[in-house]
Protein backbone atom coordinates (compact mmCIF):
# COMPACT_ATOMS: atom_id res chain seq x y z
CA UNK A 1 0.00 0.00 0.00
CA UNK A 2 1.22 3.83 -0.60
CA UNK A 3 1.91 6.36 1.31
CA UNK A 4 -1.09 8.22 2.77
CA UNK A 5 -2.28 11.69 2.51
CA UNK A 6 -2.18 12.25 5.96
CA UNK A 7 1.31 10.45 6.10
CA UNK A 8 2.63 13.20 3.17
CA UNK A 9 1.44 15.97 5.28
CA UNK A 10 3.01 14.59 8.54
CA UNK A 11 5.95 13.94 6.61
CA UNK A 12 6.21 17.60 4.65
CA UNK A 13 5.26 19.41 7.81
CA UNK A 14 7.97 17.73 9.44
CA UNK A 15 10.78 18.67 7.07
CA UNK A 16 9.21 22.20 7.22
CA UNK A 17 9.84 22.63 10.23
CA UNK A 18 6.23 23.38 11.57
CA UNK A 19 4.47 22.07 14.51
CA UNK A 20 0.54 20.47 14.17
CA UNK A 21 -0.21 24.18 16.02
CA UNK A 22 1.90 26.01 13.63
CA UNK A 23 -0.26 24.58 10.66
CA UNK A 24 -3.95 24.67 12.17
CA UNK A 25 -3.00 28.25 12.98
CA UNK A 26 -2.50 29.46 9.28
CA UNK A 27 -5.26 27.33 8.26
CA UNK A 28 -7.60 28.93 10.88
CA UNK A 29 -8.90 25.65 12.31
CA UNK A 30 -7.74 24.23 15.29
CA UNK A 31 -4.87 21.12 16.32
CA UNK A 32 -7.46 18.53 16.88
CA UNK A 33 -9.06 19.05 13.17
CA UNK A 34 -5.79 19.24 11.78
CA UNK A 35 -4.36 16.41 13.74
CA UNK A 36 -7.21 14.65 12.20
CA UNK A 37 -5.85 14.94 8.72
CA UNK A 38 -2.18 13.29 9.63
CA UNK A 39 -3.86 10.72 11.14
CA UNK A 40 -6.25 9.88 7.86
CA UNK A 41 -9.72 10.12 10.53
CA UNK A 42 -10.56 12.82 8.07
CA UNK A 43 -9.88 13.83 4.51
CA UNK A 44 -8.98 17.52 3.78
CA UNK A 45 -11.66 19.44 1.98
CA UNK A 46 -10.46 20.75 -1.70
CA UNK A 47 -9.72 24.03 -0.55
CA UNK A 48 -7.82 23.41 2.13
CA UNK A 49 -6.08 20.67 0.38
CA UNK A 50 -5.10 23.60 -1.15
CA UNK A 51 -3.53 25.81 1.40
CA UNK A 52 -1.96 22.72 2.81
CA UNK A 53 -0.29 22.18 -0.48
CA UNK A 54 0.55 25.68 -0.41
CA UNK A 55 2.15 25.72 3.36
CA UNK A 56 4.40 22.47 1.88
CA UNK A 57 5.60 23.70 -1.13
CA UNK A 58 3.98 21.19 -2.63
CA UNK A 59 1.13 19.99 -4.81
CA UNK A 60 -2.74 18.87 -3.91
CA UNK A 61 -1.59 15.62 -6.76
CA UNK A 62 1.23 15.05 -4.40
CA UNK A 63 -0.25 15.07 -1.01
CA UNK A 64 -3.33 12.80 -2.90
CA UNK A 65 -1.11 9.82 -4.05
CA UNK A 66 -1.27 10.81 -7.54
CA UNK A 67 2.23 11.71 -8.40
CA UNK A 68 5.54 10.41 -6.35
CA UNK A 69 6.92 14.06 -7.06
CA UNK A 70 6.71 16.59 -4.17
CA UNK A 71 7.81 19.63 -5.97
CA UNK A 72 5.85 22.39 -7.26
CA UNK A 73 4.95 22.96 -10.34
CA UNK A 74 7.09 24.98 -12.25
CA UNK A 75 6.57 28.41 -13.98
CA UNK A 76 4.34 27.43 -17.07
CA UNK A 77 5.43 26.92 -21.02
CA UNK A 78 5.63 29.74 -22.69
CA UNK A 79 2.25 30.31 -24.87
CA UNK A 80 2.24 29.68 -28.53
CA UNK A 81 0.83 33.09 -29.36
CA UNK A 82 3.94 35.21 -27.31
CA UNK A 83 5.96 37.15 -29.64
CA UNK A 84 9.53 37.55 -29.44
CA UNK A 85 9.26 40.73 -27.53
CA UNK A 86 6.89 38.98 -25.07
CA UNK A 87 9.41 36.42 -24.11
CA UNK A 88 12.23 39.60 -23.79
CA UNK A 89 9.89 41.29 -21.71
CA UNK A 90 10.29 38.43 -19.32
CA UNK A 91 13.50 37.92 -19.07
CA UNK A 92 14.46 40.84 -18.30
CA UNK A 93 11.81 40.90 -15.41
CA UNK A 94 12.93 37.68 -14.10
CA UNK A 95 16.65 38.35 -14.63
CA UNK A 96 17.06 40.75 -11.23
CA UNK A 97 19.93 39.72 -9.36
CA UNK A 98 18.35 40.12 -5.48
CA UNK A 99 14.75 39.52 -4.78
CA UNK A 100 14.75 40.89 -1.24
CA UNK A 101 11.52 40.36 1.04
CA UNK A 102 11.47 42.90 3.74
CA UNK A 103 14.90 43.57 3.41
CA UNK A 104 16.18 40.30 3.21
CA UNK A 105 17.12 37.95 0.34
CA UNK A 106 14.68 35.51 -0.24
CA UNK A 107 16.20 31.87 -0.40
CA UNK A 108 17.15 30.05 -4.10
CA UNK A 109 13.56 27.82 -3.35
CA UNK A 110 11.77 30.49 -2.64
CA UNK A 111 13.38 32.98 -5.11
CA UNK A 112 12.28 30.58 -8.11
CA UNK A 113 8.84 30.03 -6.19
CA UNK A 114 8.51 34.09 -6.69
CA UNK A 115 9.53 33.20 -10.14
CA UNK A 116 7.70 30.71 -11.01
CA UNK A 117 4.23 32.67 -9.83
CA UNK A 118 5.90 36.23 -11.77
CA UNK A 119 5.46 34.46 -14.96
CA UNK A 120 2.32 32.66 -14.39
CA UNK A 121 0.72 36.76 -14.13
CA UNK A 122 3.07 37.53 -16.80
CA UNK A 123 1.86 35.45 -19.50
CA UNK A 124 -2.10 36.13 -17.92
CA UNK A 125 -1.79 40.06 -18.28
CA UNK A 126 -0.35 39.68 -21.58
CA UNK A 127 -3.37 37.26 -22.57
CA UNK A 128 -5.79 40.08 -21.51
CA UNK A 129 -4.01 42.52 -22.89
CA UNK A 130 -4.16 40.77 -26.22
CA UNK A 131 -7.57 40.28 -26.04
CA UNK A 132 -8.35 43.90 -25.55
CA UNK A 133 -6.30 44.82 -28.34
CA UNK A 134 -8.94 45.93 -31.55
CA UNK A 135 -7.95 43.37 -34.20
CA UNK A 136 -4.98 45.07 -36.81
CA UNK A 137 -6.03 45.70 -39.82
Amino acid sequence: MGTTTGQRIKALRAKHGFTQDGMAERLGMNRANFSNYERDVATPPADTLAKIADLLHTTSDYLLGRTEDPSPIRAQETPEWASSRDKRDLRKMLEEEEIMFDGVPLTEEDKQRVQDVLTGLFWEAKMMNKRKKPPER
